[in-house]
Order: C-alpha cells, then structure tokens, then sequence
C-alpha cells in the first residue's frame, strides 16, 4: 500500500515539475523577442501592398496599397486580393472563399487556397511546417535554435 502511495506522489511530483520547466521556458522563450517580430503574419491588422493596386483609381493613393486582413473578396467581381505581394515581399494575398488571405501564413491556406496544415504544423513561407520538432521553425515559422540545441515540443533545447 505505502509503494503503491510513493508511484502516484512521485509521478504527481515529475508531472508537476514538468510543467513548472516547460512554463518557464515559453514565458522566457516569449520574451526574448523584439517586439517587431513579436506580432505574427496571421495576426496582423492590414496588408502593406508592395505596388498600389491600379484598378482602383485615382481616388487615394493611401486607400490602393492597404487591404485590411480578410477583406472581403470574389474571384470575378471584387478580386482584390489575386496574387497580391504586401509587406515587403513577406505575404502573398489570394482571393480564398471570398476573403484575403496570406498563402505564405495561413495555416488554412497554405501555399494555395483550402491547403490545410495538420495538428502541430504552421504555414511558413508556403509550406506546412511541424513547429514541434523543427529546429528552423522551432514554436513558430523562423524561430531557429542556437547551433547544437534541439527542439521538442515546440521549445529549443527542450530534452
């Protein structure tokens, strides 16, 4: 009975110690980051176009080259957002299920529309990326690891 007791408080305690590790971790993980990169692509308000958009006329210059995040769209009236560059290169906006959407980020459009990334994985630059176990996209897209550290579950040098 008492060993049966010692196996559920020592488990209770490496479960306990475990996420106390892994807290940590994220909390400094998450801070460590400029406040730049700390906003991700999906998370951004609007889309910075690289070239004004022409069709929309001389109306506001200002207006052509800002589409806010899921603007609404259609492919044969309204296609703003067809193969768009914004934000310096960084996204790529099609028209998908008649919002905008950026290919590169989206991890329900990756790459193309209806491309969904499975459990674990993010979008990074077009391509369905396991952030659990990559060392280049380590928690999120283009978070590397320091030279000789792995990444498990998502945290650099985690073993």
């Amino acid at each position: 009975m008492a060993n049966n007791t010692i196996l559920k408080l020592t488990t209770i305690l490496f479960l306990l110690i475990t996420l106390v590790l892994q807290s940590s971790q994220f909390v400094s993980s998450s801070s460590d980051v400029d406040h730049d990169d700390h906003i991700e692509e999906e998370e951004e308000e609007e889309y910075v176009l690289d070239n004004p958009l022409p069709h929309l006329g001389p109306r506001s210059r200002f207006l052509a080259s800002i589409i806010k995040k899921g603007t609404r769209c259609d492919v044969e009236t309204n296609n703003v957002c067809n193969g768009v560059r914004a934000n310096k290169g960084r996204d790529l906006l099609f028209c998908c299920k008649k919002h905008c959407r950026n290919v590169l980020s989206d991890k329900n459009n990756c790459n193309v529309c209806g491309n969904k990334c499975k459990q674990g994985e993010r979008c990074c630059n077009g391509v369905c990326t396991n952030v659990l176990s990559n060392a280049q996209h380590c928690g999120k897209c283009n978070n590397k690891c320091s030279p000789g550290d792995l990444c498990g579950n998502g945290f650099c040098g985690y073993a």
